[in-house]
């Protein structure tokens, strides 16, 4: 059988990770480290196999590269993707779901760990000398809390909510939840109303889709119900949470802190009101990587290298 031609429209989003050698062995593999919108149907063309993570594969590109017959997403997320079009034109069309789920969940813990600790203040006191002369063997220049006795309060409820759900009962801490889409009810935790959420949480954390439902869900108005005390996390996607909301109730200390792995446009506009904050020490923000540990990032290409060799199993028999 002829081995088929395949393209990595955008291989920098995975990064340096195992399983390209894997890859050579099931086609002719030529990957790019990024793809412009422009470049795409010339990179495409003539091959059988495009990869692609963000790179928008729609309607125009299908109709120009003829010899597509399966789009691999190095996601879980498709809609980069004309899915209605693919299916039209019976072009396969995979992604990977679940390579991902611990990654995440560590991740929301070491961000909200970091904020409820105060790690920066203490970490500064000590690398700025003040530990060193300081008389005493020990410091309180900054109350932090346990998590043990709290409140966790969470949105959404799939893999990775329960996941986290799992590891706040470890801590102690009391998990109640809410669902964006009204299912996933019966998870063996107590479901209320997003009102009642928001005011009866010490820590809230985000863990669903963005939807036309849950675009803006958490604005001003729904952060001044919170405990003056509570932290944000948000894992899930940008949008979400009204960025010039979270930056006016943080300033104005409706709430302590919040923790985003997510924003609405990435990378943000240098104008972001979240990076612009009074009170800069309140917020922490790291560039979508919660789910980019580096074995997540190796289950993903094992899972991609699986769909493909699936692909070209069934067409041999066929």
């Amino acid at each position: 059988m002829k081995r088929p031609g395949i393209v990595f429209l955008d291989a920098e989003t995975v990064g340096d990770v195992n399983g390209y050698f894997q890859l050579t062995r099931l086609g002719n593999l030529t990957v790019y480290q990024s793809t412009a919108h422009s470049q795409r149907i010339e990179r495409m063309q003539g091959r059988e196999i495009v990869i692609t993570n963000k790179v928008i594969i729609d309607k125009v590109v299908m109709d120009a590269c003829p010899a597509l017959q399966l789009i691999c997403i190095a996601a879980t997320g498709m809609n980069n993707v004309d899915l209605n079009y693919a299916r039209f034109k019976g072009i396969s069309v995979k992604n990977v779901a679940g390579y991902s789920t611990e990654s995440v969940v560590q991740q929301t813990f070491s961000m909200l760990f970091y904020l409820m600790g105060n790690l920066p203040y203490y970490d500064n006191y000590v690398k700025q000398g003040n530990y060193a002369t300081s008389e005493l063997f020990t410091h309180h220049g900054r109350p932090f809390h346990e998590l043990a006795g709290k409140t966790y309060g969470i949105i959404g409820m799939g893999t990775i909510g329960k996941r986290v759900a799992a590891v706040a009962t470890s801590f102690g801490a009391s998990v109640i939840c809410y669902s964006t889409t009204g299912k996933n009810l019966q998870n063996g935790y107590n479901t209320v109303s997003l009102n009642e959420l928001l005011t009866a949480s010490d820590i809230i954390s985000i863990h669903c889709q963005l939807t036309e439902a849950t675009h803006n869900l958490i604005g001003f108005e729904q952060l001044r119900l919170m405990k003056k005390g509570a932290m944000l996390i948000n894992v899930g996607r940008g949008g979400i949470v009204n960025e010039a909301g979270l930056a006016r109730a943080l300033d104005e200390e409706i709430i302590a802190g919040a923790a985003l792995d997510v924003l609405e446009t990435e990378p943000p506009d240098p104008s972001n009101p979240l990076l612009r904050l009074q009170f800069p020490e309140r917020i922490l923000i790291t560039p979508h990587i919660a789910w980019a540990g580096l074995e997540s990032r190796e289950r993903l290409m094992a899972g991609i290298i699986r769909n493909i060799t699936e692909y070209l199993n069934e067409k041999s028999r066929g």
